[in-house]
């Protein structure tokens, strides 16, 4: 791409950085950041490194380590029915989480999805019966 800053030679310091970000977290470039990299970075570096900053921001703090942002992660992007939940686990996989953990981070996304429901439907219920009165 004609003065694309996705190229490695081609970014600032800053956004090889947050770009080298997922390669160490993943241990390759996943396709969807590779994209914005490519097309941010050409169109409006400037927002690029906003999405990135604010990324780092969220995924790499002094509240949780990698291997729990990630397990985060992983179950809030199943819960969205999002691919990249497939990357995070892996992230987490890389952090040191195990199988167990895992499958747990599945069964809660399974049970919230199973529950919303019942909670919601039962609440609105409940609401529409006190509406009628005895």
């Amino acid at each position: 791409m004609r003065g694309c800053v996705s190229d490695k030679e081609d970014l600032p310091d800053d956004l090889k950085k947050f770009r080298d970000s997922y390669v160490a977290l993943f241990g390759s470039l996943p396709q969807l950041p590779a994209a914005r990299f490519a097309f941010s970075g050409e169109v409006d570096p400037q927002a690029l490194r906003l999405v990135e900053q604010l990324r780092a921001h969220a995924f790499y703090s002094d509240v949780f380590d990698v291997k729990t942002t990630n397990l985060i992660l992983f179950g809030m992007l199943l819960v969205e029915h999002h691919p990249a939940a497939q990357m995070h686990a892996l992230a987490a996989r890389r952090a040191g989480a195990s199988w167990q953990e895992l499958h747990k981070v599945v069964e809660l996304a399974s049970a919230t999805g199973a529950l919303a429901p019942a909670n919601q439907g039962s609440a609105l219920l409940q609401a529409l019966r006190e509406k009628e009165g005895p």
